[in-house]
């Protein structure tokens, strides 16, 4: 069966999507002819230190809807607040009816192991959401019968700091080559003109676009080839996929760099 050109990335906050998974969407769209999707979980309600929660809220969400703009995917809105994002039956038919809405072949989201616990369960609602896409007795929100059986490829994108928790450093088995859509990318995270007051004030980020470059930069010197990349670990297929496939490779071709588990 022809894979569905459609790519769904499944992330916690407004941003996150532009940090570590742009340009791998854009590409795919670009290179492989993908319809692609852009979903945060989150309204990132907490992150500003001028502006209340509902402000914020509506700051986030056109900030968000802009940079889906800027990069030609279709936006779907959030589901919970910052903190809120919990592994819950509630939220997970939720984003399992956005899945069987979508209906994507690829599913890009944020790895298993990461820095905060929005990052994480993000993750595990992603993975749960769609392990459950031909399973017609799964009760979504809203109801949908349209479960369909078609293979599923899920990536997980590289932690923040390119370490887990225990800051025990993390190594992909996946490069992708976003030095000729950094400037779309940047483009895209630009849009979120709020978070640089609040990152430069949480995290001492300085200037959270000049962190973008250095992110791109550092995972594209992992790899050895290429200028700027974005890095993945592809998730067991059981369930998902009827074969043990790796589709990045073949529809991005010389963007993408696959590393065997022995090298």
């Amino acid at each position: 069966m022809p894979l569905r050109k459609t790519a769904l990335a499944i992330f916690a906050h407004p941003d996150d999507i532009e940090y570590v998974a742009a340009g791998t969407l854009l590409l795919l769209k670009e290179k492989a002819g993908f319809d692609i999707h852009y979903m945060n979980l989150s309204t990132g309600h907490a992150g500003s230190t001028v502006m209340d929660a509902e402000q914020t809220r509506r700051t986030r969400l056109k900030e968000a809807k802009h940079a889906a703009a800027v990069l030609g995917a279709s936006f779907h809105p959030p589901i919970a607040d910052d903190f809120e994002i919990l592994y819950t039956m509630p939220l997970l038919r939720k984003v399992a009816g956005i899945i069987r809405q979508v209906k994507p072949s690829i599913v890009l989201t944020h790895s298993p192991s990461d820095y905060m616990e929005d990052h994480m369960n993000a993750c595990r609602l992603a993975v749960t959401g769609a392990f459950t896409h031909g399973t017609p007795n799964f009760v979504t929100d809203p109801p949908s019968n349209d479960s369909y059986g078609d293979d599923v490829f899920l990536y997980h994108a590289m932690p923040h700091g390119l370490v887990d928790p225990l800051r025990n450093p993390v190594t992909p088995d996946t490069f992708v080559d976003t030095t000729s859509v950094h400037g779309l990318k940047r483009e895209a995270l630009a849009t979120h003109a709020s978070q640089k007051e609040w990152l430069d004030y949480s995290q001492g980020m300085d200037s959270y676009l000049m962190t973008l470059d250095e992110m791109a930069a550092k995972v594209g010197k992992m790899s050895g080839q290429f200028q700027y990349a974005e890095a993945w670990r592809r998730h067991l297929h059981y369930g998902f996929s009827a074969k043990d496939e790796d589709p990045l490779p073949v529809l991005l071709g010389d963007h993408c760099l696959s590393i065997s588990p022995s090298e």
